[in-house]
């Protein structure tokens, strides 16, 4: 069993979600996740639909208990424990304001059914509406409010117990984009302010890279792979979490030689190279599939400096780049991803034989 660390906020151990009477004929949501998250870090849950990152969460709040394995909160078996006594709080996709409620009412709810005096009602909702920035709407009808204006009320609604962990179940999902990207900031501003530990679970990768501290990237409830944004974006152990994360390029490959946790590799395109090697993966001979992202190709007019060379298929413009797609002699595609910066990108057209440079450090040997 896993030693607690003196900064863990929550200690998963070894647990499991099964619906049904066993795991040969049940549904395995949760298949013995362990996870240490530390005190004050936003941490994020990110995997597709079904991947098990809401069941985590319930197990966390309560509204769910495991199968088997513990869950430990600041040192405390959370087992048993029913909702309203854990020193956690749920932000939900749906906010489920009360719309007959003001604002200032919707907050206070909560507190006056744990029984707070009314002169600490009032300092707190006062306190946590400045945190959200709406004091100005105190007094207005949560119906008469914008989406992004009602998460923050759901977000000081749930701050305002002052909960030792924030749980955050897809709460951006339904906003527009550009309003997404606000409360991005917003939300790790809030928990730099507070100090509460944030446990954040979404789809959205750039969610995920944008605030988080630590990711857990999960699918078919596992836990593939947790680090620090970099570490995840950069250093992706396992080719769902590299395909999964932003865009990638796969390529064939072999391992020429190892020493710790570098690998010199021969790729079938030609270029031969340094990568990033997983811990205790591949052997010398051994076939792998090696990730390197779009930026860190580039276009050189020196077939010498190259390390692939191609005929360019495809170009896609989003405003501010441009993707190249490549189709190499040995039948692999690459894709090229460069900035935008007006007429020099113009010398690149369809059907242009074109010489590639690969970016030391930028490639990834990936396990299954």
């Amino acid at each position: 069993m896993s030693q607690q660390p003196a900064t863990a906020a929550i200690d998963i151990r070894e647990t499991s979600k099964i619906y049904g009477k066993d795991r040969a004929s049940g549904v395995v949501a949760l298949d013995d996740v362990s996870l240490v998250i530390e005190d004050n870090e936003f941490f994020t849950l990110l995997g597709p639909s079904g991947c098990g990152k809401t069941t985590l969460l319930r197990l966390i709040a309560g509204f769910e208990q495991p199968t088997h394995g513990e869950i430990v909160l600041f040192g405390e078996h959370l087992e048993g424990l029913p909702p309203y006594k854990r020193p956690v709080n749920t932000v939900f996709q749906h906010y489920a304001l009360f719309p007959h409620m003001t604002v200032a009412e919707n907050i206070s709810f909560g507190l006056e059914m744990l029984d707070k005096p009314a002169t600490e009602i009032s300092s707190v909702v006062k306190e946590v509406l400045g945190l959200v920035q709406m004091d100005h709407l105190a007094d207005r009808k949560t119906d008469q409010l914008s989406g992004g204006q009602q998460q923050r009320v759901a977000l000081a609604r749930a701050l305002a117990p002052k909960p030792k962990v924030l749980l955050l179940d897809e709460p951006l999902s339904a906003l527009d984009f550009k309003l997404r990207k606000e409360m991005q900031v917003e939300l790790k501003r809030l928990q730099n302010e507070t100090g509460i530990t944030f446990i954040f679970v979404t789809h959205d990768q750039e969610e995920a890279l944008t605030m988080s501290d630590r990711v857990a990237v999960m699918r078919d409830g596992l836990i593939l792979q947790v680090g620090n944004p970099s570490e995840i974006y950069d250093r992706p152990a396992r080719r769902f979490v590299a395909d999964f994360i932003g865009d990638i390029n796969i390529l064939k490959g072999s391992i020429v030689s190892r020493d710790g946790s570098l690998a010199t590799v021969q790729l079938e395109a030609g270029h031969q190279g340094e990568a990033g090697l997983p811990m205790n993966a591949g052997s010398l001979g051994q076939e792998v599939s090696v990730a390197i992202r779009p930026e860190q190709l580039s276009f050189v007019a020196d077939a010498a400096k190259a390390n692939l060379s191609g005929t360019i298929e495809h170009i896609s413009y989003f405003g501010s780049g441009f993707d190249y797609a490549i189709l190499m002699p040995s039948g692999e595609k690459v894709m090229l991803q460069i900035q935008n910066r007006g007429g020099e990108n113009l010398a690149y057209q369809l059907g242009d034989q074109v010489h590639i440079a690969i970016s030391d450090n930028s490639m990834q040997i990936l396990t299954d």
